[in-house]
């Protein structure tokens, strides 16, 4: 029997992008579901570097552990996916930044009602006629066609069966899996039912994709019905606004055309009158800007790793592509406003986060700018040669020294119709990876992959370690040696060993993991004791890892837990100290920064924070004395569970892009501080005693860093320090208060001696150049100079060619080469200095030095009169003289 449609009329139908979501989620809120927040583009998920589908956020809930946030759920999630950027503005609907409207059912409802349910929505309240719907099913799933067919009552025609690589979804070689069907839209159903093909991309767009989880496969690929079955949906936002709003792509919606007009009217120019190449163009630059901005009001920020690589290659794109449209000034600052006014609606937080989102737009068009014209110049002399191709060793100086995408030197060899050597710029990025090998840090996937696979089949540990006590009776639960899972360990054995309930914290948000002793009694009757070095957690299991000095541990053995008070101590005074120094950093620098990053040890505090400029001392200052204020005034902490809503309604501040618990800890210094943490603190802030600021430096784009002392960490810190000002005074002969006048008198005494010095040596080489001049050669109308001058700085060499060129007269071509330290042969100087006629023979010393010291392994180069460069090969430097003597005398000769 066919499924009733109910009547809607035309007016209530949603149609801009904003009414397609709210209906989305309205309609299945209606049905049960827990409409949940948007999660971070930065995910959870150790495996991808971005939020890539909307059903990421649950993954967890799908493979078991996790527990659901509720039996049916609905989102709008954002997503980024970077794969296919090639197409982006090119097709009519890839894009990098999406919305994944989904709704979501743990082990409730199955199959039918996801079937039902989505056809509603696509014919009733989207509106859409169901001659424009096609529907697929997986090759096998006889139970899905039956349902669509003789439920739902679409055309038997209309349903296509296809393979597994169209429809069967899984999350990976092994565990959770099903079959999936999707909902298409057919623009041309006057073309019939007949032969329909759903991968032609000009009459069919796939809007809804139904997936039905009812497996679970084994690493032999035998698949197991689950016992509890879950559905996985996913509509994307931007397709749904291109049927419904009846524009030929997604980038002429409500979603992105704004943004494209906005780049439009910076260029001057009309969408719709430009060709392909254009529009292409504008569709990048509205598309990127969307993503852009919610990368970093997420917490990205441009770099070139990871998420910061992927930021800063939009950012480039959007530039680049600006450039090509005739935008020569700074444009994204205005295309993140744009974006911030279209998306706040739908997501606050961009208008939340304006100033960090247009400070780091700023900062890295800027820097970009700076090299993007030196890296374009230089492709454009390549590009002139007529080349076959890009080499891979140009396109890997253009990156390396110009900072120059690889895919913006494919995009514009690809509009000369050129291809770029990839494999030889892989050769030598591969030797750039070999040079800096000696910094590279190596991680044990081994020991990792092995920690997952026994986590997975345990519930997550009791964490005990917040009440006063710091000890506990546990049962191990698995054991590992040596990286491998194990029914036991022995003396000396390296373990991670894993517990049913501990009162060692667990490393996790900046905290480092607690140290300490298990003790047990061990079944042989000797004494065990294992030293736990640290605390790591693996989905909410903590996994202790140390080595067994004595006894034998088993798996089920009880064991006493025993934490290091006293690092336990210095940390919670350090952790508490970070919330502090946050709480001063917003009263006295900016009340909008907000948190990057932190690190609380046993030793001290690291925490980052989003911030355009660097914090003044005075500011350091005030923020030390605030902080040691609080700590006077003894605030006893208040440490509650709640309501995550209800603590941001009380004002707790959250770490942007964390993601938390529907109930969340807060702790909170009264009247100071109020943060979600999870991490353990100190009772009263007078426990804290002392907090000392160490440093404050920048370590990336906009982002500031302070490292401190708190605690009992500072009577140690404060004895070095002291020690260092006790041992200048004594070599000073000077009281700690007059250390500073007699440092800057004697660096006084030292600037002028060297002036002296640099004067006399310069005087000294000019005397040594007078007896040369009688050693020049004529050529033609030209005078001729080419020498060697050691025991001579560079300033010295500069000084005495340019003397020899004074003397010799506007003729003179005069090179000076020597070692300034005869006895390092590692270290050359050359010097040119051309006379005016010299260079009116095409001649220009900056050129013509810098390839003559390549000749000893350097290079460099000046103005067209006088020019200096460098050399690391000494013994190469009587053959690049020779060399200079014959270029030159060649070249005066053909005048």
């Amino acid at each position: 029997m066919a499924v009733a449609r109910s009547s809607r009329s035309a007016a209530a139908t949603p149609r801009t992008g904003a009414e397609i979501r709210a209906a989305f989620l309205s309609f299945y809120e209606e049905r049960g579901h827990k409409v949940m927040a948007s999660a971070s583009l930065i995910p959870e998920d150790p495996t991808v570097l971005l939020t890539i589908a909307g059903m990421l956020p649950f993954k967890p809930v799908f493979l078991g552990q996790q527990k659901r946030p509720a039996p049916r759920a609905t989102s709008s999630q954002k997503c980024i996916r970077t794969n296919d950027i090639e197409n982006v503005g090119r097709t009519a609907r890839h894009h990098t930044f999406f919305e994944m409207l989904g709704n979501f059912s743990f082990g409730d409802y199955f199959k039918q009602q996801a079937i039902e349910w989505a056809w509603e929505l696509s014919t009733d309240v989207f509106g859409i006629d169901p001659k424009h719907l096609v529907v697929s099913v997986f090759r096998e799933d006889d139970e899905a066609e039956q349902m669509w067919r003789d439920v739902v009552g679409v055309n038997p025609k209309r349903i296509i069966r296809m393979d597994e690589a169209d429809n069967f979804w899984a999350s990976g070689p092994t565990g959770p899996c099903g079959p999936c069907s999707e909902i298409y839209y057919d623009f041309k159903p006057e073309l019939g039912d007949e032969g329909i093909d759903l991968e032609d991309d000009d009459r069919f767009i796939e809007f809804y994709n139904l997936v039905f989880m009812q497996y679970n496969r084994d690493a032999e690929g035998t698949l197991t019905p689950l016992a509890n079955r879950n559905i996985d949906t996913g509509l994307g936002l931007e397709r749904m606004a291109q049927i419904l709003q009846k524009v030929p792509n997604n980038y002429e919606t409500d979603l992105i055309f704004p943004l494209i007009q906005a780049a439009a009217d910076l260029a001057g120019i009309d969408y719709h009158q430009l060709d392909d190449a254009k529009q292409t163009s504008l569709k990048v630059i509205g598309d990127h800007s969307r993503a852009v901005t919610q990368l970093i009001c997420d917490g990205v920020t441009a770099s070139n790793l990871g998420r910061g690589y992927i930021l800063r290659r939009l950012l480039r794109r959007v530039v680049r592509h600006g450039r090509l449209l005739g935008i020569h000034k700074p444009f994204l600052v205005t295309m993140g406003q744009a974006s911030i006014a279209l998306l706040q609606d739908a997501h606050p937080s961009v208008l939340e986060r304006q100033e960090v989102i247009l400070a780091e737009l700023q900062r890295e068009e800027s820097r970009f700018l700076e090299t993007l014209e030196r890296g374009e110049k230089l492709l454009a002399d390549v590009l002139e040669s007529k080349p076959k191709q890009i080499s891979g060793s140009q396109a890997f100086e253009l990156y390396d020294t110009f900072g120059f995408p690889l895919e913006l030197t494919q995009e514009i060899a690809e509009e000369q119709g050129l291809d770029v050597d990839l494999a030889g710029f892989e050769q030598a990025m591969e030797q750039q990876r070999q040079r800096a090998k000696a910094a590279a840090v190596s991680i044990d996937l081994t020991l990792q992959d092995a920690i997952d696979q026994v986590a997975a089949d345990l519930n997550a540990t009791t964490f005990e370690g917040y009440e006063l006590s710091m000890s506990s009776s546990s049962t191990v639960q698995a054991l590992l040696v040596n990286g491998e899972a194990a029914a036991s360990a022995s003396d000396g054995d390296a373990v991670q060993v894993l517990l049913d309930c501990t009162s060692f914290y667990g490393e996790g948000g900046g905290q480092v993991g607690d140290r300490g002793l298990l003790v047990g009694d061990g079944p042989d009757g000797n004494g065990l004791i294992v030293v736990i070095e640290g605390v790591s957690r693996n989905r909410g299991v903590f996994v202790h890892s140390g080595t067994v000095q004595r006894g034998r541990l088993g798996v089920g053995d009880v064991v006493h837990g025993q934490v290091d008070r006293a690092c336990r101590r210095r940390a919670q005074a350090n952790h508490t100290a970070t919330h502090l120094l946050q709480a001063a950093l917003k009263q006295i620098v900016d009340a909008g920064i907000g948190q990057a990053g932190s690190l609380v040890n046993f030793e001290r505090l690291r925490f980052d924070f989003h911030c355009p400029r660097a914090v003044k001392p005075a500011e350091l200052e005030q923020i030390e004395a605030l902080i040691n204020g609080w700590i006077a005034e003894a605030h006893g902490l208040v440490v509650e569970e709640m309501e995550i809503d209800e603590a941001k309604a009380a004002g707790a501040v959250a770490m942007f892009g964390e993601k938390y618990s529907d109930v969340v800890r807060v702790v909170d210094v009264p009247g100071v501080s109020m943060e979600l943490c999870g991490g353990t603190h100190v009772c009263n802030t007078a426990e804290i005693g002392l907090f000392k600021i160490v440093s404050e430096s920048g370590v990336a784009a906009g982002i500031r860093r302070i490292e401190a002392v708190a605690g009992a960490s500072v009577l140690p810190y404060l004895n070095e320090r002291d020690a260092v000002v006790k041992h200048l005074g004594e070599r000073f002969k000077a009281q700690p208060a007059e250390i500073v006048d007699r440092v800057t008198g004697l660096q006084d005494e030292l600037k002028a001696t060297g002036k002296a010095l640099a004067a006399a040596q310069a005087e000294l080489a000019v005397a040594k150049s007078a007896a040369l001049a009688s050693k020049a050669v004529a050529v033609g109308d030209f005078q001729l100079l080419v020498e060697c001058l050691d025991g001579v700085d560079g300033a010295g060499l500069q000084g005495a060619a340019q003397s020899l060129a004074d003397q010799l007269g506007d003729g003179a071509a005069v090179v000076i080469g020597g070692l300034p330290d005869p006895a390092d042969q590692g270290k050359v100087i050359l010097v040119a200095a051309f006379g005016k006629e010299v260079i009116a023979a095409n001649l220009q010393a900056g050129k013509f030095i810098g390839g003559i010291a390549k000749r000893c392994g350097g290079g460099g180069g000046g103005r067209p009169n006088l020019a200096q460069a460098g050399g690391r090969d000494g013994a190469a430097l009587a053959d690049a003289l020779e060399a200079a003597q014959t270029e030159l005398a060649e070249t005066l000769r053909s005048v």
